[in-house]
């Protein structure tokens, strides 16, 4: 493993007091993200981007840290003629052998969903019990808040003239599959290019324990059509002889899984996870499933979460309850959303899916294959220096070792990040616990665990800024 930079402790107090006094001004800073609505859907009014941008590109540009902060776009990968949401861009150059450090996070945010589901108004910070509720609050507008008041503690303690690279990019299009993420990669890459980059788009384990995300599972989403029929049928005429299309895509859909609900489709790659103490009660308690429903899978908790594969269908079309009547459909769609393990390939994962569909088709339906998403799944090298110095940052600021877990969910843009930047460090961090609720309702981030996420931050930057390469 590399030596990671020692950290001054004259350096660690004189930070602490900072953050300490800052605070207040950072959480402030988040309330005022949290009130502008940016969601980058088609749906959505794209305005709200465009100020959240530019309110984080004033934001950055008032510490005076940087060379220059642009706002930029680049065109989407689906149509070259379209261009994606505004990010913020923002660098200033290492020097005497110093580390560049490009710190992520993204400006946009889910819908709100429903809102009779909200306990307080979706847009607007509402702070109980030591959490501010909003949506954005944790994902990830809280990571933009870390980035930025980490920047102004090494201000605080350094001043302006020190040999630390920074470059800050901040996208606007997360929420919505990143579109036009590799192509500004690609148009940005000299400015991007890093010897470590911070991913402030993840959580820790609890609000007391600090964590590095070192495994995401990937992911492979595949939406089929079933037709059994070449026009719609009156169901009391020919039901019971005729199959329709509903028919033979449940049955379908059913072959997914095992009896136990593990994921019958052969062939995927099965990984272990860390043993971290999660039981199934932990589950129970994270996730609010019903006392009388059983989980599924088999294997520990934590193999099924992070290291095993997990199929979902989180649509179907065929015909709603309110507009229903007797009739046997000719087609019916579904949406497949499965993860992929650490290790597993994602083309090779729909070819595995594809052949199961294929092979337990029924009455002799036609599929046809329509919109598919595919991401990488990531295992971080954990031999670097700077996976070496968060530790050490995460451990003084949260006071307790820090330790590395996995992710159920996907972050597919990373696999871009390795592929442009491969000899960079990717570090997976963020302010989010089990109680966050990123995407659902009621969405909050723990206030004490986002100071002590900044004060790590600050931590990671001190030391690096001692790193000569």
């Amino acid at each position: 493993m590399s030596q990671a930079p020692e950290l001054n402790p004259d350096l660690v107090s004189q930070s602490e007091k900072f953050v300490s006094g800052r605070f207040a001004k950072a959480v402030g800073t988040l309330g005022d993200l949290v009130r502008i609505p940016g969601i980058a859907w088609d749906a959505f009014d794209p305005h709200n981007l465009e100020r959240t941008a530019g309110k984080v590109a004033d934001l950055l540009e008032g510490t005076g840290l940087f060379d220059w902060v642009e706002l930029r776009r680049a065109p989407i990968a689906s149509d070259p003629e379209k261009f994606g949401a505004p990010a913020v861009l923002a660098r200033r150059a290492a020097k005497n052998g110093a580390p560049q450090i490009l710190l992520y996070a993204h400006h946009d945010v889910q819908p709100p969903g429903d809102a009779s589901q909200w306990q307080t108004p979706e847009f607007q910070p509402t702070i109980r019990d030591g959490r501010m509720y909003g949506r954005g609050a944790a994902d990830d507008k809280a990571g933009i808040v870390a980035h930025l008041t980490a920047l102004e503690t090494l201000k605080s303690v350094l001043g302006t003239d020190f040999d630390l690279g920074i470059t800050c990019f901040i996208e606007g299009e997360e929420e919505a599959g990143s579109p036009s993420f590799r192509n500004f990669l690609e148009q940005n890459r000299e400015e991007l290019s890093s010897d470590v980059i911070v991913v402030a788009d993840s959580g820790n384990w609890s609000t007391e324990v600090p964590a590095i995300t070192t495994t995401l599972r990937g992911l492979v989403s595949q939406v089929i059509e079933i037709r059994t029929l070449d026009h719609a049928l009156h169901s009391g005429m020919f039901g019971g002889v005729v199959p329709d299309a509903m028919l033979a895509l449940i049955k379908l859909l059913a072959t997914l899984h095992d009896e136990r609900g593990n994921v019958a489709v052969p062939g995927l790659v099965v990984g272990e996870a860390a043993q971290l103490d999660y039981t199934e009660a932990d589950v129970r308690r994270d996730s609010g499933v019903l006392d009388q429903v059983a989980l599924i899978g088999d294997g520990t908790v934590l193999d099924r979460n992070w290291t095993k594969p997990a199929i979902t269908v989180i649509g179907i079309d065929g015909q709603s309850v309110a507009l229903s009547s007797n009739t046997l459909l000719p087609t019916a769609k579904a949406k497949i959303s499965m993860r992929i393990a650490p290790g597993q390939e994602p083309e090779a994962a729909l070819g595995l899916l594809r052949a199961h569909l294929e092979a337990n088709l029924h009455f002799g339906a036609q599929i046809s294959y329509l919109e598919t998403e595919l991401g990488r799944p990531f295992a971080a090298d954990t031999t670097g220096w700077a996976k070496s110095l968060m530790e050490s940052a995460l451990s003084m600021a949260f006071g307790v070792p820090a330790v590395d877990i996995g992710i159920g969910g996907s972050i597919p843009f990373i696999a871009d990040l390795i592929e442009l930047f491969p000899a960079a460090q990717i570090l997976v961090t963020g302010v989010e616990d089990p109680d966050s609720r990123a995407h659902s309702p009621n969405e909050s981030v723990d206030l004490a665990s986002l100071r002590k996420a900044i004060l790590a931050e600050a931590l990671l930057l001190l030391g690096s800024n001692s790193r000569k390469n």
